[in-house]
């Protein structure tokens, strides 16, 4: 027994108010954990964190169950191993837990809404990513946020700040840190440039780079620069942060990437580039579809929508409602589902007629990207409606066409994967192994080419289930067997 230093009781708590946690009790069941198993990964947690005075153990656990509500840091602990078990975000209050309300320096999300804090944060945050050699750690402070905590933070972008004071601009000759057009053009050349690297390599490659560069364009925020200098280096810095976020998040470091899109809708909001704090929003989005949370993934969606109205362009549009479909989809709402899917077409066919200069990140809302996205929304219904082979029909054309294009599109590599691992998914559905082995044959062939957690996961779960499913198959066992010696076990992010 460990006495006050293993996160027990609150001072307020009570012998006679605890009542059994339920919640908890009930994720812990499902995680097939012993009491002393979470007792021994709560510990080693706690001591990655620095919180070397957790020291927690099997009968701590057991008052954990019965009520017991354990300080900070164990409820946080038990939601990011919960989180890590289950592939969902598991909240505190998912857990049946308390936690007392966290100052915006150590939420990680509630942050304030100003200038020099964006910038400065942002300094501090990627300083860290590059400083910290562990996989996925970057301070005490850093966790997932979901459902309210993550939305209504979110909800202020829209809220109208007061502007800065000007800074008098210093003597052309003596000003330190001023860029000339040229050097702007470069770094937003750049970001193209690592944009691209993205694309057709994988988050698991540059990310390190793209970083780097971030935090290079944070020093030149803090020099005094001329009011349109700095508003196109707070756009520089979104671009660059948001991309680095979604790297994070194609390598598996989810909490990293939540962060760093935060910042970037901080920095667009800065940038007055309200299209640009839509399409992060819609990165937000995806990965709460991708951790469990289509609730929240619509939220953020409908909040980029509104925000951007009227100032985006169709092919922004046509992706936002694309993702919106996705969103009800995981939600099990066919309807809107499909309504959606229209929506996203129709508006698509308008930004075939747009003549309008499109900024480079929306450049990736392809005809391919547009049937894939809406291939994905049908092949969702099917896993929500308990693996219907009427949706999976749906999505089956739709799907055949976005790999046709990506197939023909030497920079998408990554998509061209995740869409090969669709098809796979949707023969499965549709109980067509041979076709599903064909095409998860020819994405493993494509994965090899890239750096990609999220490409590997999927090709694991996809095999898995045909192995499960039809493993009495030859094509199916010589697949599971490709998979264990062609594919490496992990993507490391560098």
């Amino acid at each position: 027994m460990s006495g006050n230093g293993d996160g027990g009781t609150n001072a307020s708590a009570t012998h006679a108010d605890k009542r059994p946690n339920e919640l908890l009790t009930s994720w812990f069941v499902r995680s097939g954990w012993s009491k002393g198993e979470l007792a021994r990964q709560v510990n080693r947690r706690a001591r990655r964190l620095g919180a070397h005075h957790v020291s927690t153990d099997t009968s701590r656990v057991r008052r954990w169950l019965d009520g017991e509500m354990p300080r900070e840091p164990i409820p946080r602990i038990l939601s990011e191993l919960f989180s890590e078990r289950f592939g969902v975000v598991v909240s505190v209050e998912d857990l049946g837990l308390r936690t007392a309300r966290q100052s915006p320096s150590t939420t990680g999300v509630d942050l304030p809404w100003t200038g020099p804090q964006t910038v400065a944060l942002l300094s501090e945050f990627s300083r860290s990513d590059l400083m910290l050699a562990r996989r996925g750690f970057l301070g005490t402070s850093l966790a997932l946020s979901a459902g309210p905590s993550l939305i209504e933070p979110m909800q202020r972008w829209l809220v109208p700040t007061s502007p800065a004071p000007r800074q008098e601009p210093e003597p052309a000759a003596h000003a330190r840190g001023r860029l000339s057009k040229p050097e702007l053009d470069l770094l937003e050349t750049t970001t193209v440039m690592f944009r691209r690297w993205d694309a057709q390599c994988g988050g698991g490659l540059r990310r390190k780079a793209v970083v780097g560069q971030l935090h290079e364009v944070t020093d030149l925020l803090q020099e005094p620069q001329p009011e349109t200098t700095t508003r196109t280096l707070f756009k520089v810095a979104a671009e660059l942060a948001e991309l680095a976020g979604w790297m994070s998040y194609d390598v598996g470091l989810q909490p990293t990437a939540q962060k760093y899109f935060v910042l970037a809708l901080h920095a667009a909001k800065e940038a007055g580039d309200r299209p640009l704090g839509s399409y992060i929003l819609s990165s937000m989005s995806r990965q709460m579809i991708h951790l469990g949370r289509p609730d929240d993934a619509l939220e953020l969606i409908h909040l980029a929508q509104y925000g951007s109205r009227d100032c985006a362009s169709p092919r922004t549009q046509a992706m936002l409602y694309a993702m919106e479909a996705r969103a009800y989809a995981n939600m099990g709402q066919p309807g809107r589902c499909k309504r959606a899917v229209r929506m996203a077409e129709d508006t698509f066919a308008e930004a075939q007629e747009w003549d309008e200069p499109e900024p480079d990140w929306i450049r990736f809302f392809s005809e391919a990207e547009l049937y894939a996205e809406n291939s994905h929304s049908f092949r969702d219904l099917a896993y929500v409606a308990g693996r219907s082979p009427t949706y999976a029909s749906l999505a089956e054309p739709l799907m055949s066409r976005a790999v046709e294009l990506f197939a023909e599109d030497g920079e998408h590599q990554r998509s061209y994967a995740l869409n090969l691992i669709g098809m796979a998914t949707v023969h499965l559905l549709r109980r067509e192994p041979e076709q599903g082995a064909a095409f998860a044959t020819r994405a493993l062939q494509v994965a090899q080419k890239v750096r990609s957690e999220r490409v590997t996961t999927r090709i694991r779960k996809t095999v898995d289930t045909a192995v499960r499913d039809f493993g009495d198959l030859a094509e199916i066992r010589d697949l599971g067997a490709r998979l264990a010696t062609e594919l490496p076990d992990t993507a490391e992010a560098v």
